[in-house]
């Protein structure tokens, strides 16, 4: 990850991991995956030109939804700036309720 963009990765990583004790890690297509039982995933996240894009597997589920929209039914997105942390506490929210979820199979 270059630059700011690596700073968000750990911060995510971190939060993530802390977040959900034990969950599980996996990295398909450059993307590092989050999920709870090593064969279905309900977090990524991944570098774009301008910001990190957040891909919760089954966003459409998360009260209230990330913002980012999908022409998919169920993932939800949260894009990442630089200098611009999302809110801590409206992230774990979605972090908890995300982990509860089924996954998804990649």
């Amino acid at each position: 990850m270059p630059g700011w963009k690596q700073d968000v990765g750990r911060w995510l990583d971190e939060m993530i991991t802390r977040i959900i004790p034990g969950v599980q890690k996996m990295v398909k297509w450059n993307t590092p995956f989050y999920g709870m039982d090593g064969e279905t995933w309900f977090l990524g996240f991944h570098c774009l030109n301008k910001y990190v894009k957040v891909a919760f597997l089954m966003g459409a589920h998360l009260k209230p939804m990330p913002p980012g929209s999908s022409k998919q039914k169920d993932p939800r997105y949260l894009d990442i700036y630089e200098n611009a942390l999302p809110d801590e506490k409206q992230f774990v929210s979605w972090v908890e309720q995300a982990a509860k979820l089924p996954g998804e199979k990649l």
